[in-house]
């Protein structure tokens, strides 16, 4: 096609999860039930550990920072699916839609990167418990945190600039429920392996790197946790890891999987339903998992309710 031919693409549409409108209107009760759930539990969350004086300890510091990167990361995409559910012509206008791809790809790496630092911090708990104190003291932990969330801004930025200086011709369904960046690469009349180049080897270095980083420290909690002779005190130490391991394992797990398979087995709607895990129910799911089973948080919540 002669360049001088090519349409600019000022909008997309996307297509989302189904085209049956019994299928979405089931989406949309199931989707917004989780979505309250997700903003209740991490709100919730929050709240608890600005207000109980005994959970201002690092973990929670680095916990409350992952309840509001969840309720940002969700609330990137969750609304506009919720409202294209309701809506004929599913539109995004050209800015909306690479700002929408920027502030996922930011949240996504930043959450990356806490949980890689929240390994850390029960690394240093664990095999190095008399110094924890003196390795993770508050400014240790604010300084952390933050450089989690600038290290999002900085990853982000540099691929979100890339895929916007594509051109887009032609079609502008987006086959996807929000803009992400397989899906606009597809709608692409630009040579695009510059970016897929970049986008993979940046990607790797954040996501596989993150994960190889969690993965030494936790080799390193569970060889020195099976040090412990007795029993109870291994139960105690693993105990303190369980919640975070859970939640590394479906995040890294399943960001890994999508980013980093071979292309032969790609499929988009597998995307999909990957993204529906990873950006909806995750986050809906680690208020729980980092609750049910702690003491610290129950005796927390059960003070804020008076029932302490």
């Amino acid at each position: 096609m002669d360049i001088n031919n090519r349409t600019s693409v000022t909008e997309f549409i996307l297509l989302g999860l189904s085209k049956d409108s019994t299928v979405q209107t089931r989406l949309l009760v199931a989707f917004s039930i989780t979505y309250t759930l997700t903003i209740v539990g991490n709100c919730l969350l929050v709240t608890l550990t600005c207000y109980d004086a005994a959970l201002n300890t690092p973990m929670y510091t680095f916990l409350c920072n992952l309840s509001l990167m969840d309720l940002c990361f969700t609330t990137v995409t969750v609304p506009k699916m919720l409202t294209d559910f309701l809506s004929e012509k599913k539109r995004i206008s050209f800015v909306g839609c690479f700002a929408q791809l920027y502030f996922f790809h930011f949240l996504g790496s930043a959450e990356c990167f806490l949980l890689t630092i929240m390994s850390f911090d029960r690394y240093v708990a664990i095999c190095i418990p008399l110094r924890y104190n003196q390795v993770m003291n508050r400014r240790v932990c604010v300084r952390l945190s933050f450089a989690s969330w600038i290290s999002g801004f900085l990853f982000s930025f540099g691929h979100t600039l890339s895929t916007a200086s594509l051109s887009f011709c032609a079609s502008n369904q987006v086959n996807h429920f929000f803009c992400d960046l397989p899906a606009l690469l597809q709608l692409s009349c630009s040579d695009v392996q510059s970016t897929v180049l970049e986008v993979f080897i940046f990607g790797g270095m954040v996501a596989g790197g993150s994960f190889l980083f969690t993965l030494i420290s936790y080799i390193c909690i569970i060889s020195m946790i099976l040090k412990i002779r007795s029993s109870g005190g291994r139960r105690k130490a693993f105990s303190t890891c369980t919640a975070h391991l859970t939640v590394v394992s479906i995040f890294f797990g399943t960001i890994l999987f999508m980013y980093l398979r071979p292309k032969s087995s790609y499929s988009m709607d597998q995307d999909k339903l990957l993204c529906v895990l990873y950006n909806i129910v995750t986050p809906m799911l680690n208020p729980l998992i980092y609750s049910l089973r702690n003491k610290e948080v129950k005796t927390a919540f059960k003070k804020l309710v008076g029932m302490q």
